[in-house]
């Protein structure tokens, strides 16, 4: 009997590049249950919906007040989120379950109900947005304690990089391993530099405090021989933000927003593109340590990268030889790497992105999932014989 896992993420998983990749492994291992946002991805065995409009936050009166007065306890388990899913999951059992991001961890824990638990944090809980004034006052110091309460006792812990990962070990003392946002090899060539416009792009997510502003910025100055393209899948305010992108760039002929496109099809939308770009400030240490999809993206694409400068980033730009990273975080500087590139350089930045396109896959990471799987199930004695994949 192949083991049930569930796995919970605050999320459309089919919209999360990172979980849907997770998932594929976890279907691996056993029956899985995603509990998300969203109708179910096409890997998951089961699927409980939580209706878009519930925030996994405590962001209801009850909830602000509780944040407030600093009683976590009591409030880790009142979002209108959390409290659906425990509806969702009435009588039933699993052999593991996996929770994406720290706020998913106290829900995961209540419903393993002495199961392992699995928690992947992706990035540094407690400053996921403390950019914004009511994040750090109210939520910061309640993903803090989550962290430091439910850590000790998960099995496994994964972030994003390892830069991160020291962030966790120093502030909580537990073990992490890391799995990159690095997705599967693809089989693409270079394709060659155009002769008469270079062209730039862009994918993620349509939310504030990404600068995405910064980059219509300086692609209105970049001139009538560049163009870029964006690739934005919409946040939960129902295209707000996009619109307003939209209007903002009203002036820039050279700027084109597109449609999302699928995680899967994204690298060969991306691959008849020239040079991926991304800047972003480093408002909160998340954007100071970030390794994001969109970089693994621009590699299986085979594109040249210009990225604003960040410890992993440049390291694996640098590395690789895969294009230029700006002096700062300003559109001047964005600028200025972007023009000091010659259709030459870009040219040899593809052809190193290809050669890099296998060593900076997912390959890795899947065998770190792998392991974590077989150890955790092994702890069920249930589970642990005759069902567990050995690759």
């Amino acid at each position: 009997m192949r083991p049930k896992i569930l796995c919970i993420s605050f999320s459309d998983i089919r919209a999360d590049a990172r979980v849907l990749r997770q998932l594929e492994v976890l279907a691996e291992f056993g029956d899985v249950t995603t509990l998300s946002y969203g109708v179910k991805p096409d890997a998951a065995s089961d699927h409980l919906e939580i209706d878009a409009s519930l925030p996994s936050l405590p962001q209801t009166p009850v909830g602000v007040a509780l944040l407030a007065l600093r009683l976590h306890r009591r409030a880790e388990l009142i979002a209108p989120a959390v409290q659906r899913a425990f509806q969702l999951n009435a009588g039933r059992t699993y052999d593991l379950v996996v929770a994406n991001e720290a706020r998913a961890l106290p829900l995961a824990h209540r419903i393993a109900n002495g199961a392992p638990v699995w928690g992947d944090m992706h990035e540094w809980a407690p400053e996921e947005r403390a950019h914004v004034r009511s994040w750090k006052l109210l939520v910061k110091p309640f993903m803090t304690d989550v962290c430091a309460r439910y850590l000790p006792k998960t099995q496994a812990v994964t972030v994003v990089n390892d830069s991160i990962a020291a962030l966790y070990e120093r502030a909580f003392g537990c073990a992490t391993e890391t799995v990159r946002n690095a997705r599967p090899f693809v089989d693409l060539e270079p394709v060659p530099v155009d002769a008469a416009t270079i062209r730039l792009v862009h994918s993620g997510a349509a939310v504030p405090g990404r600068n995405l502003e910064g980059m219509i910025e300086a692609a209105a100055g970049l001139g009538p021989q560049y163009s870029l393209d964006f690739y934005l899948v919409p946040a939960r305010d129902g295209g707000k933000y996009r619109r307003y992108l939209e209007e903002l760039a009203a002036g820039a002929a050279q700027v084109t927003f597109h449609d999302p496109v699928k995680p899967e099809e994204l690298p060969a939308v991306l691959n008849r593109y020239d040079v991926g770009i991304f800047s972003l400030p480093p408002q909160t240490k998340n954007h100071e340590l970030m390794l994001p999809n969109k970089f693994f993206d621009f590699v299986q694409a085979r594109l040249a990268i210009v990225f604003s400068p960040s410890p992993e980033t440049s390291r694996l730009i640098r590395e690789s030889d895969l294009g230029a990273i700006t002096e700062d975080h300003s559109p001047a500087a964005l600028i200025r790497s972007i023009q000091g590139m010659t259709r030459d350089n870009i040219a040899r930045y593809k052809d190193n992105a290809h050669r890099a396109a296998r060593q900076l896959s997912s390959e890795s990471d899947e065998s770190t999932e792998r392991s974590i799987l077989r150890r955790l199930l092994s702890l069920n004695p249930s589970t642990a014989s005759g069902s567990i994949p050995e690759r």
